[in-house]
């Protein structure tokens, strides 16, 4: 049956006309690497806007990864911060002050000089906004002040308070260096990546929006991460990036050997794939886990003994066990284990059916005729929508709901692809629960998602939408702050686990697994890394047939 499956698959690719077959093969000498080649990157989604800051969606920061080049380079293995187009820098005991030197010689692919006063409006930009441009803020820069030009290779950033996590956030997608005419472009303009000018190993070249983007190698670049092995140009001649939505058609055409690499591996065809060869990345991303968040505004869930029985209504352990791999651990904290300040909160987010129908019993909540609790004429039904870039996030879901339905709770799941999404996510009385997850190798990721002003998860009045009433949490607010302006690092982890603490403590949010970035690839593809936190760097990269 799965070879009929894969065959099918292959035959639709196929069909479509939206791959390549290769016209030579070249093969490399001892292993070493060769320059030449267009590798087939297939694509699960299209990007959206490729804004830098906008890049934490993983189809947006797959292609800036390729194009842009950040101030320094955060080692996926050690997480230490090192060089990159910065060559050095130094910063006050308050970490209110920040001075970079940088390498002389880098242009963006306009030919325009990447200098102390392009990075200036870059982080002038991602730290302020544009409002003109409608440009927003960047989710990875806190308390930022203004920038001053020293000289032409020297730059300095002033920040209102302290700012710890700066360092970290100049090596993340969000930071990537984009030139001036690129900032003066208006946001719904950056979502055509024809209008990214960046200083990259690679250049967009050529798009069909929604469908594919062609990339061609710099052939003058030469200022990637002074610690990489790979140095000049990069290898490949091009990548050409196909949105190819079905699963079985990225797995079939990678397997068929029509495409080269391909993102969202779901687990049900990693064994297929590691049975050819065919190898199987799982890059961490180091941030909040994938679980299911609520927003207390909502009267179904601002009684703080409701959420502790959905919380200890789900059995995640279940669901890892059902629909993923080992690639997928269960959650033990609302971080992963990989994750800077994580602690271990397993104790708090144990499965007990028993405990959750006693909590829901003292809130009020009666069984009703057809299973479900009721309370003053209210049904406990709540909705969420799936969310398309989790992977099998509608099965996950639906597990979760039929766990939740043996203690008298259910939950309506939307699709992901509705066109009220957007607007009824903002919506705490039409969407009482929201699927979250955040990749960044730091603990201000916390605040990135559940601070009101940044990705705003629980929906706090005077964040992110108008919709709600009277929620908020100040005691929370001020954690995530001090987060993000301790300059201690020990003090800085404590507080990022007293976070962990109070979140499931409030039981804000329930998590389920690490999410990893998985990705296969052919046997033949070599060099390829990952960032931080999951993205594709094809800059050594190199086919060793083509």
């Amino acid at each position: 049956m799965q070879n009929i499956r894969r065959k099918s698959a292959i035959a639709r690719a196929l069909a479509l006309g939206i791959l390549l077959a290769s016209t030579s093969t070249v093969f490399a000498a001892d292993g070493a690497p060769v320059q030449g080649g267009t590798l087939i990157y297939l694509e699960q989604q299209a990007h959206t806007n490729l804004y830098p800051p906008a890049g934490g969606f993983y189809p947006n920061g797959g292609i800036l990864n390729q194009i842009t080049d950040k101030l320094t380079y955060q080692n996926p293995q050690t997480l230490e911060v090192e060089p990159w187009i910065a060559e050095s820098w130094t910063f006050n005991a308050d970490k209110t002050e920040y001075t970079f030197k940088l390498r002389p010689g880098v242009t963006f692919s306009d030919g325009t000089p990447l200098d102390a006063n392009a990075v200036a409006k870059n982080f002038d930009t991602y730290g302020l906004g544009n409002k003109e441009h409608h440009l927003p803020v960047s989710e990875v820069i806190n308390n930022y002040d203004h920038s001053e030009v020293i000289d032409p290779l020297t730059v300095k950033f002033y920040f209102k308070k302290s700012s710890p996590g700066f360092l970290q956030g100049t090596a993340t997608i969000g930071s990537g260096l984009v030139s001036l005419s690129t900032l003066n472009r208006n946001f719904d303009a950056l979502g055509d990546a024809t209008h990214i000018i960046g200083s990259g190993p690679f250049v967009v070249s050529k798009e069909t929006l929604g469908r594919e983007v062609d990339l061609t190698a710099r052939k003058e670049y030469n200022w990637g991460p002074k610690n990489l092995k790979q140095q000049g140009r990069a290898n490949l001649d091009g990548i050409k990036v196909i949105v190819t939505g079905e699963d079985s058609v990225r797995i079939g055409a990678l397997l068929a050997g029509q495409a080269d690499f391909i993102r969202q591996v779901q687990a049900y065809d990693e064994k297929q794939a590691k049975e050819q060869n065919f190898p199987i990345y799982a890059a961490p991303t180091k941030g909040v886990n994938d679980g299911i968040a609520f927003r207390p505004d909502n009267a179904l869930v601002a009684d703080l003994k409701v959420r502790q029985a959905l919380l200890h209504a789900t059995n995640s352990k279940q669901v890892v066990d059902t629909l993923f791999s080992p690639n997928y651990p269960q959650a033990t904290s609302v971080i992963a284990k990989t994750a800077a300040g994580y602690v271990d909160l397993s104790h708090k987010l144990t499965y007990d059916p028993t405990l959750a129908k006693k909590l829901l019993d003292e809130a009020g909540w009666k069984p009703g005729a057809n299973g479900i609790r009721q309370k003053d004429g209210k049904t406990l039904a709540l909705t969420i929508y799936e969310s398309l870039p989790q992977p099998q996030n509608k099965e996950v879901l639906q597990l979760v709901s039929q766990q939740w339905s043996q203690v008298g709770a259910k939950l309506n799941i939307l699709a992901g692809d509705a066109g009220s999404r957007v607007a009824d996510n903002l919506d705490p009385e039409k969407t009482p629960a929201n699927v979250v997850e955040v990749g960044r190798a730091d603990p201000d990721v916390i605040k990135s998602s559940f601070y009101p002003t940044n990705r705003d998860a629980l929906l706090q009045k005077g964040g992110l939408s108008s919709k709600v009433k009277s929620f908020r949490d100040d005691k929370l607010n001020d954690l995530l702050t001090a987060i993000s302006a301790e300059v201690d690092p020990q003090k800085r982890l404590a507080l990022t686990a007293d976070v962990q603490n109070y979140l499931l403590d409030q039981a804000y949010i329930i998590p389920i697994f690490e999410e990893p970035q998985v990705f296969a690839g052919a046997p033949y593809l070599k060099g390829v890394n990952f960032e931080a936190v999951g993205r594709p760097s094809f800059y050594g990269a190199w086919l060793e047939k083509h």
